[in-house]
């Protein structure tokens, strides 16, 4: 493989040269600036064989390079190994960001990029490196596309309306709000070009992109009308009835060019979530934090009782299926599995308890050595059999009632003195982090020590952020919530709000040996008897495992903590199991 994507970077340095580029920039994103992306728009990982979900692919004439951050090093180097690409970890000492680096090796000479995958703000950070220099660009060039043979086609599958008695607003009431900014903001219009926040914004779900159910679309909003590009097979006749009772016009998903060109007056846009080529078309551009974003992560009241029952429906599925690892570890058959099978057995428990339309990311299911992988996704060629120490599973659905992301480390056979140590340093990290309490405006930044500090106590940390936002039904990984320390040059403008849904996940990884992490999701709720402060609510209702807990290094408030969720979820999870399974679960809780 790695032959065939040295193949592939020349087939591309061949395209350079005949437009006369040095360089060549190939980032993640598809026209929506998306984490996740689909099959068409995989272009940095079809020239470079790296499969993450972060990274940005450099292509020089004689060199290439792969920026990405700790979540994926270690798995970036062994997708990356005898390609002929460099391997940039993001933020380690003495490695260079991209705009740094061709700062220092591009200065007059020629950079290209297909604007329509360049955020805004990355190419507005790389041109600000470069500003003195004389340095020019092509960014209307999508040079993969010419050597991409059999590249799959974008995707335009049918779209569904998400009611009310899930979404809890109607398109009416978010769009009066939204205008009600526009106002604010002295704002004419507003172009959205993320996927989510059209998705959410007018009550849909799709199927373009993998366990990320949104359709490729973009909508423009003014004080007095509503716009949805998306491809007309997207549709049908109940489809365009729905959008026309909303006030909304549907139009060809590539006109929103076009139109935006023609936009009159001040257009609000999120520059980070906004393709190059787009903003470059805007008459009078004002930029912003997109404010559907920050509507949309904070969740109504109907989106936090449906969230709920989504999550008591992870709970019986995973303390089942824990069970039966349990179980199966006992009488020796686990080791007949494999982490795919295992992957394959967590699926069918979740479709069991119903609703389930996918899953919301690749399943991680990590034995051995596999485990301090932060991102590891076993394949055919990797899968193994399952081993005896720790098998993390990192796994997550969505439900009609809302998107889950869940990790536990579970025991396979005997855990030794130091792999104690190291679970119970994860688990009060996790648990202090969760009864944490905070003044309103409190940034995320500001409690991710709060996780990290009884790993720091024993000498370890990890490469990774503490939490991110959930969408509903939606992204697995949202913002502007998140938890996680203050990267340089980072901004973090936006605090922790009620009613936002943040992961909680610190973690241990020691190279060669095993990995460990725990996390649930929380919503963010005010403190009783405090009206200034806020603290968290656990969603999330998965057993954590017994026996790798060491109690002496808990401490009162910790053994409090985990006794009262241990409580929460005999009661919830408890009526939903067989008669084994509520023994084994009550002596797993019990202390």
């Amino acid at each position: 493989m790695a032959q065939i994507n040295r193949d592939r970077i020349e087939n591309l340095r061949r395209e350079m040269r005949r437009e006369g580029m040095d360089w060549y920039i190939v980032p993640t994103d598809d026209y929506h600036i998306s984490e996740y992306v689909g099959d068409y728009f995989k272009s940095r990982a079809w020239l470079s064989g790296f499969n993450g979900s972060a990274g940005v692919l450099l292509v020089g004439l004689t060199d290439a390079y792969l920026w990405t951050d700790g979540r994926y090093f270690l798995q970036a180097a062994a997708e990356l190994k005898d390609s002929g690409v460099t391997l940039m970890k993001q933020g380690e000492p003495g490695v260079p960001d991209i705009d740094q680096f061709l700062k220092k090796n591009a200065k007059g000479k020629t950079i290209g990029y297909d604007g329509k995958t360049m955020s805004f703000s990355f190419g507005q950070k790389i041109k600000n490196a470069l500003r003195d220099s004389e340095t020019l660009y092509i960014t209307d060039l999508d040079l993969v596309n010419r050597v991409w043979v059999g590249r799959p086609k974008m995707s335009e599958e049918k779209i569904f309306i998400l009611g009310t008695e899930y979404a809890g607003r109607t398109v009416a009431e978010k769009l009066i709000d939204l205008r009600n900014e526009l106002i604010e903001r002295d704002c004419d219009a507003i172009l959205i070009p993320a996927l989510d926040e059209v998705a959410w914004l007018f009550n849909f779900r799709g199927n373009d992109v993998l366990y990320t159910p949104v359709a490729l679309s973009y909508a423009i909003v003014t004080k007095y009308s509503a716009i949805l590009y998306i491809s007309e097979n997207a549709l049908d006749g109940n489809l365009l009835s729905y959008f026309e009772m909303n006030g909304i016009t549907v139009k060809n998903y590539f006109k929103v060019y076009e139109d935006v060109f023609a936009l009159k007056g001040k257009t609000l846009v999120d520059p980070n979530s906004t393709n190059e080529l787009l903003i470059s078309s805007l008459p009078a551009p004002v930029f912003a934090e997109s404010p559907v974003r920050v509507a949309k992560a904070t969740k109504n009241a109907t989106e936090l009782e449906n969230i709920r029952i989504a999550h008591l429906k992870d709970g019986i599925a995973l303390t089942k299926a824990i069970y039966w690892l349990k179980k199966s570890a006992e009488n020796g058959e686990i080791y007949n599995e494999t982490e795919m099978s295992v992957a394959e057995k967590w699926t069918e428990f979740r479709k069991a308890q119903g609703d389930v339309l996918e899953l919301s990311f690749d399943s991680i299911v990590a034995t051995g050595d596999h485990s301090p992988v932060i991102h590891y996704e076993p394949t055919p060629e990797t899968d193994r059999k399952i081993q005896e120490g720790f098998l993390l599973l990192d796994t997550g659905a969505q439900y009609l009632q809302g998107t889950t992301d869940v990790t536990r480390t579970v025991s396979i056979g005997k855990v030794d003195r130091k792999m104690k140590l190291r679970y119970t340093a994860v688990l009060k990290g996790h648990l202090d982090l969760a009864m944490a309490k905070f003044p309103v405006g409190t940034l995320g930044n500001s409690l991710d020590a709060i996780a990290r500090r009884p790993i720091w106590d024993i000498g370890l940390d990890y490469n990774h952020g503490t939490g991110h936002g959930v969408g509903y039904l939606l992204g697995v990984h949202e913002g502007p919530n998140c938890v996680r320390r203050m990267a340089p040059g980072a901004a973090y403008g936006l605090p922790l709000k009620s009613g936002m849904v943040t992961s909680d996940e610190p973690g241990i990884y020691l190279e060669g040996e095993y990995g460990i992490r725990i996390e649930n999701l929380f919503v963010t709720v005010p403190v009783e008897n405090y009206p200034n402060f806020l603290t968290f609510d656990m969603l999330t209702l998965v057993p954590y495992d017994r026996e790798s807990i060491n109690f002496f290094d808990l401490s009162e408030e910790e053994m409090r903590y985990l006794e009262s969720y241990n409580r929460n979820l005999l009661e919830k999870v408890g009526p939903f199991l067989t008669e084994d399974e509520l023994a084994w679960l009550k002596e797993e809780v019990t202390f």
